[in-house]
């Protein structure tokens, strides 16, 4: 069968929460199918990417995209009742691929709804998935953010759940990370198919360090150019960090991810935080340290960093937010905490107790070998996308 797959990033190599989705989809797709990518090159990182690809034998079409003039060229949408998404994800060159493949494609994909707007024209049988419900996203970020953003994120919110209510009416179903995201979509969007497609963890690659951690040695994983990173990382940093240090001498934080913001980047002046910006890989750093933090407070789906830090067996204190998504055990396979104090308390009693946290981190990496290998999560898609 002859699948089309369009992703707001070019799917390749899984080095960000996207992109390690998407890659292994394309991955699973390809074993039956006849896959071709259409997704945009946010950077020469990406288009070196498109064209490894190509040379994997994946027909790729990228298309470049400037976030920052795409942003700014989609104000002018503020004065009409289209969501600003649609207009920085707007491409003619994009749309004319898609037109001119479509005829001769048998099923399509998209990931996320702005790529779900290239086939709403079109009679082609696909699923829209929705790798963040970007609606409840953006009501998230007006609840978090003074005005005059949070006039424009609520604005957002509305006009975008209108949209997805019209894309999710026609698709074969609707995918979600989550049975929490697919009861906020059951909710808002009632009456279109669903169903729940968890994201997974490779269990080789992400798997227990033999040396020993660094002691008191924290750490949290993520783009840091991502709002609700930033905004993590700024409350662990400035409100709950310093109470560890105190109880533990020495206690030290890295913030690992690409594309650090000015607010991210003076972190680094506080005492024992580090800020490196991109790494080649992220696992080199999950394996020096003692403890994961997931410090979110605006999340939905399942965060790809805390299952990297269960499958690596380190014990990992989370936010609700942050945790929600993963099928586990609070307090037995990760910790739960939404408070200054319990957060940095459970912190504190790891460092402390190695034994506790041993045992947590191996009930972490027994549920991520139960539950999130890739294989099995992806399975379900099988009785879906099949060939003719």
């Amino acid at each position: 069968m002859k699948l089309l797959f369009l992703s707001q990033r070019v799917p390749y190599p899984p080095n960000r929460g996207d992109k390690i989705t998407t890659w292994q989809l394309v991955n699973r797709f390809r074993q039956a199918h006849e896959v071709t990518v259409l997704a945009f090159s946010h950077d020469e990182a990406d288009r070196r990417a498109a064209q490894e690809l190509r040379g994997m034998g994946i027909e790729t079409l990228d298309f470049p995209l400037d976030m920052r003039r795409a942003k700014l060229a989609s104000l002018p949408l503020l004065a009409t009742s289209k969501p600003l998404t649609l207009g920085v994800f707007g491409s003619r060159a994009l749309r004319d691929a898609v037109d001119e493949r479509i005829e001769g494609a048998d099923f399509a994909y998209a990931f996320s709804s702005s790529m779900g707007a290239y086939l709403l024209p079109h009679d082609l049988p696909w699923i829209m998935h929705f790798a963040e419900l970007d609606s409840d996203k953006w009501r998230q970020y007006a609840e978090r953010t003074p005005p005059p953003a949070r006039w424009v994120y609520r604005r957002e919110w509305r006009r975008l759940l209108e949209f997805e209510r019209r894309i999710a009416a026609r698709t074969v179903t609707n995918v979600l990370c989550t049975p929490l995201e697919e009861e906020i979509f059951r909710r808002e969007i009632p009456g279109c198919p669903t169903m729940v497609l968890r994201n997974g963890v490779d269990l080789e690659f992400f798997s227990p360090a033999e040396n020993e951690p660094e002691p008191g040695h924290l750490v949290f994983t993520g783009v840091m150019d991502y709002l609700p990173n930033i905004d993590g990382c700024v409350w662990f940093t400035e409100e709950i960090l310093p109470r560890i240090q105190e109880a533990v001498p020495g206690a030290t934080f890295s913030i690992v991810g690409a594309k650090p913001t000015p607010e991210v980047e003076r972190l680094a002046s506080r005492p024992g935080v580090r800020v490196t910006g991109f790494v080649e890989e992220t696992r080199d750093w999950l394996r020096r340290a003692s403890v994961a933090v997931a410090p979110l407070r605006i999340a939905r789906g399942i965060q790809n960093k805390v299952l990297e830090a269960l499958a690596m067996g380190l014990p990992v204190v989370g936010t609700t937010s942050a945790t929600q998504g993963v099928e586990g055990t609070p307090q037995s396979d990760y910790l739960v905490r939404d408070e200054v104090e319990g957060f940095a308390q459970a912190v504190i009693d790891l460092l402390k107790d190695p034994e506790k946290a041993h045992a947590l981190a191996r009930s972490g990496r027994r549920l991520v070998e139960e539950r999130y290998a890739w294989e099995r999560t992806l399975a379900p898609l099988d009785e879906v996308v099949h060939p003719a």
